[in-house]
């Protein structure tokens, strides 16, 4: 495990705690959160004090996870700047807390995947504009609140900021972001980016209610349970490619249920197993075909047997030709020997001279 070098971005020879930070930021924080956060404040100041995930996970008696937690938080808040090296912690960054957060440079951000970013463009939110929108909407005191309780955690500046963009930019009515919010933990994920894909999908089909967003998730609810039975699967949720999977066969591809059922009885009477890929391929060879009813499954196979036939009557026939058109004159066996040339009459002399 790489050692992980302390620095700060302000000048101090003793360990202190800036105001700023007592008053708007450890309020709101978790409390180990805040223990974290001392204790690599006091380790910064120990001359040649060398620290590591490890060293701290120990410190504390928790999984490295826990740190790292603790460390995306208090990055989020604008505390902290983390650099890496070789897709490792390598350098923490003590931002001042007196001034606005700068913008840390490039080579001091970690490195973000385009595939979490949203597709709205992010605008970093400060906690002077939190706290004001909090007093001045009870409404979004009691969202984040709410959501604090679902998610079972305090929620981070960036978090915030999405539950923001949910209200303001979608258009969510703030019992609708509750219910997203509480329909996620349900399924088992607390992660925001899961919470930002669902939001997503409900904007994209027109979901502005709670009680559209019940009827939605209830429908693909039951669908999704009735296309795992369709496979013989039972006592388990679907995984996130099987739903990606089911979600394409009935929104993109609009195919009815009973079709979605012929082509997973078909994948396990053909391959003897649960394969949603082998599925799929049935399903998208039926969506070129454009496949509306059971009906058109049986014409289309009536027309693959149809084709069959015709292949084998052709190959059939081919054969046939092949051997009525072979010459009678052929080099056999029989005929390779050389003909022989023989004197009957003296042949004959000789038998009666024997006799």
């Amino acid at each position: 495990m790489s050692s992980i070098t302390l620095h700060s971005a302000e000048g101090c020879s003793i360990t202190m705690v800036s105001d700023v930070f007592v008053d708007y930021y450890m309020p709101r924080a978790n409390g180990e959160f805040v223990k974290i956060y001392l204790y690599l404040l006091r380790s910064m100041h120990n001359t040649g004090t060398q620290i590591s995930l490890s060293m701290l996970a120990d410190a504390f008696s928790c999984p490295e996870n826990d740190i790292r937690r603790a460390l995306k938080y208090w990055e989020d808040a604008g505390v902290l700047s983390l650099s890496y090296k070789n897709d490792e912690l390598s350098s923490i960054l003590f931002l001042p807390l007196e001034a606005p957060r700068k913008k840390p440079s490039k080579s001091l951000m970690p490195e973000q995947t385009t595939q979490e970013e949203p597709k709205a463009k992010r605008t970093r939110i400060s906690q002077k504009e939190i706290l004001r929108r909090k007093e001045e909407n009870a409404e979004i005191a009691q969202l984040l609140f709410v959501c604090e309780q679902y998610l079972s955690r305090t929620l981070s500046p960036s978090e915030i900021e999405r539950l923001f963009y949910y209200y303001d930019e979608l258009h969510f009515p703030v019992d609708l972001v509750e219910y997203l919010v509480e329909y996620c933990v349900s399924k088992g994920s607390t992660s925001i980016h899961y919470i930002e894909k669902v939001a997503q999908e409900w904007h994209k089909s027109g979901i502005h209610t709670v009680e559209m967003a019940k009827k939605e998730t209830t429908t693909w609810h039951r669908s999704y349970f009735v296309i795992m039975r369709a496979f013989g699967i039972r006592g388990r949720n679907p995984i996130d490619s099987e739903i990606a999977l089911m979600n394409k066969w009935i929104k993109e591809y609009d195919f009815t249920m009973e079709i979605i059922q012929e082509a997973c009885s078909r994948t396990v009477t053909k391959t003897g197993k649960q394969s949603f890929e082998y599925a799929d391929g049935i399903l998208s060879d039926w969506k070129k075909h454009n496949v509306h009813h059971l009906e058109d499954i049986r014409r289309l196979d009536l027309a693959h047997k149809a084709e069959q036939e015709a292949a084998r009557q052709k190959a059939r026939a081919a054969r046939s030709e092949q051997r009525g058109a072979a010459p009678s004159s052929s080099p056999n066996r029989f005929n390779n020997f050389e003909q022989r040339d023989y004197d009957w009459s003296q042949l004959e002399k000789q038998l009666l001279n024997q006799q």
